[in-house]
């Protein structure tokens, strides 16, 4: 007996989305600072606050001081029990140890870049501190300095920090980059706004390998240009694999080899906007209820929901059509992951809102079809 359509499409958005999730991998940060500097902060700020719910997270290895942190598509690599400035040549050598292993691994399980954090109102830099930067470089690593809680007045920086940036960089320390000026965190009673995230967001994208890349852009909850940006990248790939499917002599009302394709574009999607798999695929299954309610494709179901397309099923299906609804899915499936991850599109209790899911996805096919194909779907028909 054959499997419902909703427990195929479960099943096969499931696979593809674990499939992609090795693909992309994980950024692994190491973070280093003295206690108290507002590392987590920092890191919640920029990555969310998954991550430190997890705990303390796993050490590295037995009797280690160094934890991984790992949720997703991020981890971040920091220490326990041990204090920068004195504890400096114990964590060195263990991380020294730990990339050595770490370099025969997998890209997804190496550390790929480092910030070093200083509070601003500390209003020093000390001996050790430049030894211990000295030593991640001598280990390999990109380091990028930052200077946390950092105060900020119409635009103009405190004295003291620039007084201590300036400071720090007289020592021409191996560093990349510009010295980061942040705060991470805003006070509106204090009248203090976030800044120099971005800054710093940018400096770690030029430094992090190009292999985690992907990663990086799925980590970070700050730059929604560059998520958007990485889905168009994924839609478009999707589109041009999709038209090549059309050339080809397929039965549309069977079209099964473009269900593929679009899976593994939403999935991508998916993950690019940190949706988890469960509210993901949930969230797929309500976005195209109309074409997995009456079978395996997703293309057939969709279609039947734009007006003149009828003459269309049953008929062979052309590259411009297989392309322009490969592309309508990917927008509309894009539209439906940025809003899912900033907390929307689900109800009172916090379940997600079907309804709503499926009213915003359609709305957004069927605009997107009309504005790929404006003439209709006869023109572009197989005789």
């Amino acid at each position: 007996m054959a499997p419902a359509p909703r427990d195929w499409f479960s099943k096969q958005f499931g696979e593809t989305f674990d499939d992609k999730a090795r693909e992309i991998g994980r950024f692994n940060l190491a973070i280093f600072g003295k206690t108290g500097v507002g590392k987590s902060t920092l890191v919640n700020a920029i990555f969310g606050e998954d991550v430190a719910e997890t705990g303390i997270g796993q050490p590295v290895t037995q009797g280690s001081h160094l934890y991984l942190h790992a949720d997703g598509h991020f981890g971040v690599l920091d220490t326990r029990g041990l204090e920068i400035g004195t504890d400096d040549a114990t964590i060195l050598d263990e991380l020294e140890t730990y990339i050595k292993d770490m370099r025969r691994q997998p890209q997804a399980d190496q550390v790929h870049v480092a910030w070093y954090c200083v509070r601003a109102g500390d209003r020093r830099f000390e001996d050790t501190e430049e030894a211990f930067i000295r030593g991640l470089d001598r280990l390999g690593l990109p380091v990028l300095i930052v200077l946390t809680q950092v105060p900020m007045r119409d635009g103009e920086y405190h004295p003291d920090a620039i007084a201590l940036r300036d400071a720090i960089a007289e020592r021409d320390l191996p560093v990349n980059g510009q010295i980061f000026l942040t705060n991470a965190k805003a006070d509106d009673f204090a009248g203090l706004e976030a800044h120099g995230l971005q800054e710093l967001l940018d400096a770690t994208f030029l430094v992090a390998p190009a292999g985690v890349q992907e990663a990086l852009v799925a980590a970070q909850k700050i730059d929604l240009s560059r998520k958007r940006a990485s889905a168009e990248k994924a839609i478009r790939a999707a589109v041009g694999a999709a038209a090549a499917a059309g050339a080809t002599p397929i039965p549309f009302s069977d079209a099964a080899v473009l269900v593929p394709i679009q899976l593994t574009m939403m999935a991508t999607i998916s993950h690019i906007y940190d949706v988890g798999v469960d509210r993901s695929t949930a969230g797929a299954l309500a976005a195209t209820a109309a074409a997995t309610a009456g079978g395996r494709s997703l293309v057939t179901g969709l279609i039947k929901t734009v007006p003149g397309a009828g003459t269309l099923i049953g008929g062979g299906i052309a590259a411009a059509v297989a392309s322009a609804v490969t592309w309508a899915v990917g927008q509309a499936w894009t539209t439906v992951c940025s809003r899912l991850s900033q907390g929307k599109l689900q109800g009172v209790s916090g379940a997600l809102d079907s309804d709503a899911i499926r009213e915003l996805f359609l709305d957004e096919f069927r605009g997107n079809m009309r504005k790929k194909l404006p003439g209709g779907f006869k023109s572009v028909d197989r005789k």
